[in-house]
């Protein structure tokens, strides 16, 4: 259970001034709009509750404690994930289209609510405002998505070579679906695999982030809510909060066929092999080193523009932001001081990331601060030249400013890793083929991006010598992208898809049937066995 924190309470832990509390007091009306009152559990598999160790949920504007929240100890997960794979019996017999009503009901819900939920996820995650409510409308887009699929799941017909044979493909539901979100999109993805996996025929345990509880909790109790009027079970859809030692249950348990993880390559490098290991499948979200090539024939305002957003957007914290900046010699100097420009015009509207006014917002938490010192020290120790930023910005709460390095070795590890943060690298070059090259050295290949008016460069983008991404781009940022295609990368940036496209059938098994529909059993390649 959690509890919202009282006046003395955020005083106490957070030592912030009156004026400062009472900043943050103000933005808790939207919490009891979503239905998060005092005594409230951290996890609900059909019936809140929960006895394990207790979580904070921080402000990442004031390093403010909003809240306290108790995770379920490791028997409460074991019990959450029989009762979600028992109510997988119930659901997948659903028809489809009826699942998609269910799946209606919350998106429309999500929608009356999204407001304040955009809120919620700016308070808890530190995005400004306009990317909360936004990451709330792709979870509503998913579930318009989901809808119509209900009514066009689809399975095939082939031609057999055998007399009076057919054969047929059916896709059926998989059973109860593991999901693990990450901090920086802490309502979207989880969206984005629920909302599928759900009308597919599927239940979900979903672990959250344990540093946005509150997110999760409110999420879930809208699900719970649609399911209660439709006289469902809470269960199909579950909710455990809180830490590795969960995840790791989720993952070893055969009960769950489909692991769906979102975070580091490290980490999702062990869940991969835990889940092989019991023949499970994954679908892997991880992390990204994406690239900007900016070639001089290139719209230089509108690759400016679309570099502010791609490299700074989120704070640096989506795993499709901008790491390197890949300029052509020509258009260097000219990019550079734009891109310098926009930057210190966009730390003109930093501050709270709930006010309408605010473009910049903090680093998510303290350890995302420590990450991002750490980073700018091994680029100067590296040879590298500090363009812009680089400090820590003085003011409540975990802000830095945005960061250029320019003169690093592209191959060097500290340009090679991804750090979750506002900094890119920026590297010079003669060609489109240089470019490319440096775009591919790296281990990760989640997004890319090119500016360019050549439609020869363009062919040659993506092709099968250019980008190695999932995601490729032209002549806009790496990052922003709709639910409309499938999302994910390659190399240590992943696998399997989400979202659009075919991204279903990840959460879904396919079986191949044949039909004898005659009085004879003639053998396949003309084989004659009697």
């Amino acid at each position: 259970m959690f509890r919202v924190g009282s006046k003395n309470l955020c005083l106490y832990y957070c030592n912030t001034s009156l004026q400062l509390f009472q900043f943050i007091r103000n933005k808790y009306d939207f919490l009891h709009e979503l239905g998060i009152e005092n005594e409230n559990p951290g996890y609900f598999d059909g019936k809140w509750g929960g006895t394990g160790k207790v979580l904070e949920s921080i402000s990442p504007a004031s390093g403010c404690m909003i809240a306290k929240i108790q995770m379920p100890s490791l028997k409460e997960v074991e019990s959450t994930i029989e009762k979600t794979h028992n109510a997988w019996f119930l659901w997948s017999t659903l028809p489809p289209p009826k699942r998609g009503e269910i799946i209606r009901q919350i998106g429309n819900m999500l929608r009356n609510n999204k407001i304040s939920l955009g809120k919620l996820i700016s308070l808890e995650m530190g995005k400004i405002l306009s990317e909360g409510i936004g990451e709330v409308q792709e979870y509503i887009d998913i579930c318009d998505y989901a809808v119509g699929l209900s009514r066009m799941l689809p399975g095939k017909i082939f031609p057999s070579e055998r007399d009076n044979h057919i054969l047929l493909e059916l896709w059926n539901p998989i059973g109860a679906v593991g999901i693990i979100t990450a901090f920086n999109f802490p309502a979207a993805v989880f969206g984005w695999n629920s909302a599928l996996a759900m009308v597919c025929g599927n239940t979900t345990v979903w672990k959250s982030s344990p540093t946005t509880p509150l997110t999760s909790i409110a999420i879930t109790k809208i699900i719970s809510r649609v399911l209660e009027a439709n006289k469902l079970p809470g269960s199909i859809a579950s909710l455990v909060t809180g830490s590795g030692d969960i995840g790791h249950i989720l993952t070893s348990d055969k009960r769950l066929p489909l692991i769906s993880f979102t975070g580091s390559s490290t980490i999702g490098k062990r869940v991969a092999h835990v889940v092989q290991e019991r023949f499970g499948k994954t679908i892997l979200e991880l992390g990204g080193n994406n690239a900007m090539i900016v070639l001089d024939d290139a719209d230089i305002e509108m690759a400016v523009k679309s570099a502010v957003f791609s490299c700074i957007g989120t704070a640096g914290q989506r795993c499709t932001s901008t790491r390197r900046i890949i300029l052509h010699r020509k258009i260097e100097k000219q990019f550079t001081e734009k891109l310098k420009k926009a930057y210190t015009a966009i730390l003109e509207k930093t501050g709270d990331p709930l006010d309408n006014l605010t473009l910049y917002s903090p680093l998510h938490s303290e350890e995302s601060l420590i990450s991002f010192e750490a980073a700018v020290e091994s680029s100067l120790e590296n040879g590298g030249k500090l363009e812009f930023g680089g400090k820590r910005i003085q003011r409540p709460g975990y802000y830095v400013e945005p960061t250029i390095i320019s003169g690093l070795e592209p191959n060097l590890p500290i340009v090679k890793k991804e750090t979750f943060a506002p900094i890119v690298y920026k590297f010079e070059i003669d060609s489109l083929e240089e470019g490319i090259t440096l775009n591919n050295c790296v281990d990760q290949g989640l997004s890319s991006s090119l500016f360019t008016r050549d439609i020869q460069n363009f062919f040659k983008w993506i092709g099968p010598t250019g980008s190695d991404c999932g995601i490729i781009n032209l002549n806009i940022g790496t990052s922003g992208a709709e639910i409309g295609g499938a999302f994910g990368g390659d190399k240590s940036s992943g696998g399997g898809r989400e979202s659009g496209s075919d991204a279903w059938k990840n959460y879904m098994r396919r079986s191949t049937i044949t039909v004898n529909f005659g009085k004879n059993v003639p053998l396949a390649q003309g084989i004659i066995f009697t």
